[in-house]
């Protein structure tokens, strides 16, 4: 059984699983949390994670040719440098050369949703398919693209960062919300769980009326999309207003990418697209009347097959 070793590594936790490169099983996997951020600090949490899952798999992690790496943030290509990671707290990190020196191992990096993509290439709903974007909107916003049967991510590695096409025009008298890679106007400022969150928290406390502020008992720490969804289905007026936003800022931005790359399957995921039902009619039905009729005469639009295993999957049989 040919073995390979991927890891997913977020904001908050570090992800390593032994998988068979066969057949996309995962073998044995362990998580750590990330109490530490300091690039060190994250590389020893790593490398414990992988002794831990080649342990319970039985194999010594040298055993395996290369290691596999997704992280939540733009890298630079295959130097193994991450450019921007604000989960993370990173920019210009050479997490690739700490990682293999500290393993002993080759190592791949590349963005979390490209791995995610490239798993769902191999083994889930874009198997068998050359041409497919997928699209995961949850903590942050992201997409993965698959051209012409190969992962595709740009003359510096940095194509598909969907979440930081500009959605909002800088105008003077034109409120801009921040992203957290620095810049004014971005998708994922508007529509991602943590940018959601945060903006109904601020205008709970400005003064907005709304039932989500009973629904999480005074505490705003509570808030999250799936209560927005919620408290819309309920006909709360101001979750309305905001997912009717939300929805169509998404389900435009969807269309547009759509439209360019023509591909034959459109991926859905992620912890705010799929868990929020309301939203989620919101932003198909903008999509619907915003792509080009041209580009899904023969479009099939799923979700994600592969849920939260996609990253160590596609990360261990990365190209």
């Amino acid at each position: 059984m040919p073995l390979g070793i991927g890891v997913d590594l977020g904001g908050t936790n570090a992800r390593a699983a032994v998988v068979d490169t066969d057949t996309g099983e995962i073998v044995a996997a362990h998580k750590e949390p990330l109490r530490e951020r300091e690039p060190s600090r994250v590389v020893a949490v790593v490398q414990h994670a992988i002794a831990e899952a080649s342990a319970a798999a039985g194999i010594a992690a040298g055993a395996v040719g290369a290691v596999g790496v997704g992280v939540a943030g733009q890298c630079l290509g295959r130097t193994g440098v991450v450019l921007n990671a604000p989960n993370l707290g990173w920019r210009d990190v050479a997490i690739g050369e700490l990682l293999r020196d500290a393993l002993g191992l080759p190592v791949r990096v590349a963005n979390d949703l490209s791995v995610a993509a490239w798993g769902e290439k191999r083994f889930g709903a874009a198997k068998g398919l050359d041409d497919v974007v997928l699209v995961f909107v949850g903590s942050g916003v992201g997409s993965g693209l698959i051209l012409d049967g190969r992962l595709y991510d740009g003359a510096q590695g940095v194509a598909g960062e969907f979440g930081h096409v500009k959605v909002c025009p800088i105008r003077p008298e034109t409120a801009v919300r921040r992203c957290g890679c620095g810049d004014w106007g971005c998708l994922e400022a508007y529509t991602s769980g943590v940018n959601v969150a945060a903006r109904v928290r601020e205008e709970i406390a400005a003064g907005a009326r709304t039932a989500i502020f009973e629904r999480v008992g005074g505490d705003l720490g509570r808030v999250n999309a799936s209560l927005v969804d919620d408290a819309y289905r309920a006909g709360d007026a101001y979750a309305r207003a905001l997912w009717a936003e939300v929805g169509e800022l998404l389900g435009t931005a969807i269309a547009n990418l759509v439209t360019i790359l023509n591909p034959a399957r459109l991926i859905l995921g992620g912890g705010v697209l799929l868990g929020s039902p309301a939203l989620g009619d919101l932003v198909r039905r903008a999509f619907d009347e915003k792509v080009s009729k041209s580009a899904v005469k023969q479009l099939s639009i799923e979700h994600a097959w592969l849920g939260d295993d996609a990253g160590v999957i596609g990360a261990a049989v990365l190209p």
